[in-house]
């Protein structure tokens, strides 16, 4: 009787177990000999005819039904069933533990009639059947055991039992009403219901995204300290206590920088000061660029590889980074100096330009501080230290006003710009190729504009931001990647 296939069912009434359930299981034919054959049929309580046929391969017993001394285990590791042992362990015999059986009606009356003689007599039982001096003694015999009364201290003790229980339900009810009011509280939840909202909002893509993101960030966010009492040398003075729920204090920031609410806005959303809203949003300001700057950003060449499109794959190949720069309009200065320092010409409007870079795949890897607009890109590029970054035989994809040729040489890298035009045509080469650079450099003004949808840039940055409109930019061109990478599909970049 050799163990069966994996596609095996157990034939005993009221067991449900097979291989694919219960692979540690073994699954055995009915043995071939009449008269053994004979005896599992009777021990397992079934008859052949037309609703139970016995077949080879395909009728079988599990081990479960059998006491381990009817098995053994071969040298090739199955299991096998003794000759001659017969299934003994079912349902309606409690698997086979005879002395833990149920005991019939009968066993069970008289067992309790001895416990109650034992009571009022203080007396051991006489074993065998209830003599009729147990009776006289004041004993009556029970005729079912749901007859029996258990003694007053056993419902002392269950009493207490359902006492305590009962204390727990309401317990465990009164926190279940308080996490409620307190989610229905929250001002995140009341504002941002659908995914259109959430993207409104806050910039993400999703409340999957969001939940996500949240979850990361609480364990640290938990700890944060206001940012006027980081300022404090006296570290023991106590912080004020919070107005908002944490999340709050997270969705007011996002409100500020995604949906470009103003301050006082906010001030008059939350039912807090401006002051409040002011502190908030340095606080997070500062947190989020400590804690998104400390990811690892830059990509390696094997992670640019392995997430290279295959529009790279077939025109720049070794493309390692696609950078540009960017402005945002600022306030102007009072300073004739700080004018003509921040003045921009390519914009006609005083300015903060960074660089950014981007990998192939559309996630931004790269990015500069902010400087003034003045600023070359020639210069930009070299004062960012990207050059530090990029490896011998790295491809850098770029406009044409970058002049950086000369700068990437120094490290082993390359310029991947379209061709300039040396005639009064291109020719069938270099328009091929232009247009390939094209429709792959775009890929980084998507990327820009992603940064640039985060409305706090809609007007002009005011100077009194200066001190941290450094961290706002990084903080907005880091969480545009959660908003899911570029991705080339033909010819036109989705």
């Amino acid at each position: 009787m050799a163990q069966s296939s994996c596609r095996c069912y157990c034939s005993v009434p009221c067991c449900s177990n097979n291989k694919q359930k219960f692979p540690y299981l073994s699954f055995h034919d009915f043995p071939v000999d009449t008269d053994t054959r004979a005896r599992w049929i009777r021990a397992i309580k079934r008859d052949e005819g037309p609703s139970f046929q016995i077949l080879r391969g395909s009728t079988y017993v599990c081990s479960q039904h059998f006491v381990p001394e009817d098995t053994c285990t071969s040298a090739s590791g199955r299991t096998r069933i003794k000759k001659g042992a017969v299934p003994s362990r079912f349902s309606w015999n409690d698997w086979g533990r005879g002395s833990h059986a149920r005991q019939s009606v009968y066993q069970r009356s008289r067992k309790h009639f001895r416990a109650a003689v034992l009571d009022e007599s203080q007396e051991m039982p006489v074993p065998g059947d209830i003599t009729e001096e147990a009776l006289s003694a004041g004993g009556v015999a029970k005729d079912h055991d749901y007859a029996y009364h258990p003694s007053p201290g056993k419902l002392d003790s269950a009493a207490r039992r359902i006492q305590e229980l009962e204390l727990q339900v309401l317990s465990l009810e009164l926190e279940i009403q308080q996490l409620t009011v307190k989610q229905l509280k929250l001002l995140i939840f009341k504002f941002c219901v659908t995914d259109e909202d959430f993207r409104y909002y806050t910039r993400f893509s999703s409340k999957e995204v969001f939940t996500v993101f949240w979850e990361s960030v609480y364990p640290s966010a938990s700890r944060l300290l206001y940012w006027s009492k980081a300022q404090r040398t006296d570290h023991e003075t106590p912080s004020p206590q919070r107005k908002l729920q944490l999340i709050d204090e997270l969705f007011m920031f996002l409100c500020r920088v995604a949906a470009g609410l103003q301050e006082k806005t906010l001030s008059s959303i939350f039912e807090v000061s401006l002051s409040t809203v002011s502190r908030i949003i340095l606080t997070w300001t500062s947190y989020l660029y400590q804690v998104l700057g400390s990811l690892p950003l830059w990509m390696t060449r094997e992670q640019v590889q392995a997430t290279m499109p295959d529009k790279f794959k077939l025109y720049c190949p070794q493309v390692r980074v696609i950078i540009d720069c960017t402005e945002i309009r600022c306030e102007t200065a009072s300073s004739l100096l700080l004018q003509s320092e921040s003045f921009s010409n390519y914009k006609n409007h005083t300015t903060f330009k960074g660089l950014i870079g981007i990998a192939p795949c559309g996630v931004i890897t790269f990015i500069s501080k902010l400087y003034t607009g003045s600023i070359s890109d020639l210069e930009i590029t070299r004062q960012s230290q990207i050059l530090q970054l990029l490896q011998p035989g790295d491809g850098v994809m770029a406009d044409k006003g970058f002049q950086i040729e000369k700068m990437l040489s120094e490290v082993g890298a390359t310029l991947i710009i379209p061709p300039l035009k040396k005639s009064a045509q291109l020719s069938l080469e270099d328009t091929q190729k232009t247009q390939a650079i094209a429709r792959l450099r775009i890929l980084v003004e998507r990327a820009i504009r992603k940064v640039k949808e985060y409305h706090i840039w809609d007007g002009l940055v005011p100077l009194s931001m200066v001190g941290s409109v450094n961290q706002l930019w990084a903080i907005c061109c880091l969480m545009s990647n959660y908003q899911g990478p570029l991705v080339i599909k033909g010819d036109k970049p989705v």
